[in-house]
């Protein structure tokens, strides 16, 4: 029985890969059918499209071609423009700011040494004044001292 069974199986086997081939011939055919339409559809498209004459072919190179070139001098101007206005323009604009401040900070410095030295300066007078003041109070003291010194004898 199991004899029986088994012959059956490979049996039941063979024809399902004979089903097999035929579906996949039946599906490299529509495969096939389906790239032939294709290409019968796209030589068909070609055939719709208009194309352009030997003259219009040229006149439309030269079109592009100019207005490439045009595009092009614009574009190159331009940058020659941005390079010069960055050259004459933005840098003299920096130079004459960082001038500007370094001056400044000079004059800023000359001030504070001003300062600095007027209050030197100050100094040294009061210091000055001072002894002189002192100078005097003593040619006082010993005048007065003179003096008393005179009255006394």
């Amino acid at each position: 029985m199991k004899e029986k069974s088994f012959i059956t199986m490979c049996a039941f086997k063979r024809s399902e890969k004979g089903m097999d081939f035929k579906m996949a011939n039946k599906e490299a055919k529509t495969i096939n059918k389906e790239k032939k339409s294709f290409f019968k559809g796209f030589k068909a498209e070609l055939k719709k499209v208009i194309w352009p004459t030997p003259k219009q072919l040229v006149n439309n190179t030269v079109a592009v071609i100019t207005i490439v070139l045009i595009t092009a001098i614009i574009v190159a101007f331009l940058d020659f423009v941005f390079i010069l206005m960055n050259k004459y323009g933005i840098d003299k604009i920096k130079e004459i700011i960082t001038t500007n401040q370094t001056q400044e900070s000079v004059s800023t410095d000359e001030t504070t040494d001003n300062t600095v030295s007027q209050d030197n300066t100050v100094e040294n007078s009061t210091q000055e004044s001072n002894s002189v003041d002192e100078q005097n109070q003593t040619q006082n003291t010993e005048n007065d001292e003179a003096t008393t010194n005179n009255t006394e004898s």
